[in-house]
């Protein structure tokens, strides 16, 4: 192992706490005691008010940074549609999400590490500077302090900072990329990966190297500091475990962002 390697520390992310109603999604339980960041859904997407503080409540117990998951109105396409708004209207959308987790988990006598926008809106404001802006303003008028994620590279990391945010460059260890070094769409195949070795190869590359082999073959540049499993994949405690043991094995310093250090802005 070498200097770099030894010094290299991570954060492991995971969305949850998307059930509601009679619905269950996810096995948060079972994924929380492998991850150091939680993105918890705002009742948008996902999730419900008893969701929310039983989530909040999880994250407490386990010790595990808890964060907004604000995304679009839309529980029937989970998210994941896009939808057009002004920006203005996404703003409105996310400051509300966001108000109304960091009201339960203050409840609950915890607080809000992080906001990580979810699914569609965040793969739109990614590439949209605009939209961007609109999320982090967002996230700066209910807490300045709260820390900002978004995909490395990204709108989204460029409006955290110019928010004054500190800022949190994601990667994702099970989903494919496209050599623009934006996500493959979920309907292409081969765009969600679930093989829990090839995740952590990836993982690995991505926190080693701060590169990332795309679908075309080729080797792109990112940053990461907070690795995304997400929890409605396939084996998602299984595989964030493995993930989790593999990247320790290897001498990866596994915390939440901005724990023990300076956070980059």
């Amino acid at each position: 192992m070498n200097a770099r390697e030894e010094a290299v520390r991570v954060d492991l992310n995971c969305d949850l706490g998307e059930s509601f109603g009679a619905y269950t999604l996810g096995d948060d339980r079972g994924v929380m005691g492998c991850i150091t960041s939680a993105n918890i859904a705002c009742g948008a997407h996902a999730g419900d008010p008893s969701v929310m503080r039983s989530t909040v409540r999880l994250t407490l117990s386990a010790g595990v940074a808890a964060g907004a998951h604000p995304g679009f109105s839309d529980r029937a396409g989970f998210g994941r549609r896009e939808i057009a708004m002004p920006a203005g209207e996404v703003e409105d959308l996310v400051l509300v999400q966001i108000g109304a987790l960091a009201a339960v988990a203050r409840a609950e006598g915890g607080r809000l590490r992080h906001v990580k926008a979810h699914g569609a809106l965040y793969n739109m404001a990614a590439r949209n500077r605009e939209l961007a802006d609109a999320i982090a303003r967002a996230t700066a008028s209910v807490d300045p302090g709260l820390i900002f994620f978004g995909l490395s590279g990204s709108a989204l990391i460029d409006a955290g900072r110019a928010a004054g945010l500190r800022v949190a460059s994601e990667v994702f260890a099970d989903r494919a990329y496209t050599a623009a070094g934006s996500l493959a769409p979920r309907a292409e195949p081969g765009s969600v990966i679930d093989d829990p070795d090839r995740v952590l190869d990836r993982a690995l590359e991505m926190v080693r190297e701060g590169t990332v082999t795309a679908v075309t073959g080729e080797r792109l540049a990112l940053d990461a500091d907070t690795i995304c499993v997400h929890g409605d994949t396939p084996g998602a405690a299984a595989l964030a475990g493995r993930l989790r043991a593999g990247l320790e094995a290897a001498g990866v310093d596994v915390r939440p962002v901005g724990a023990g250090q300076e956070s980059a802005r």
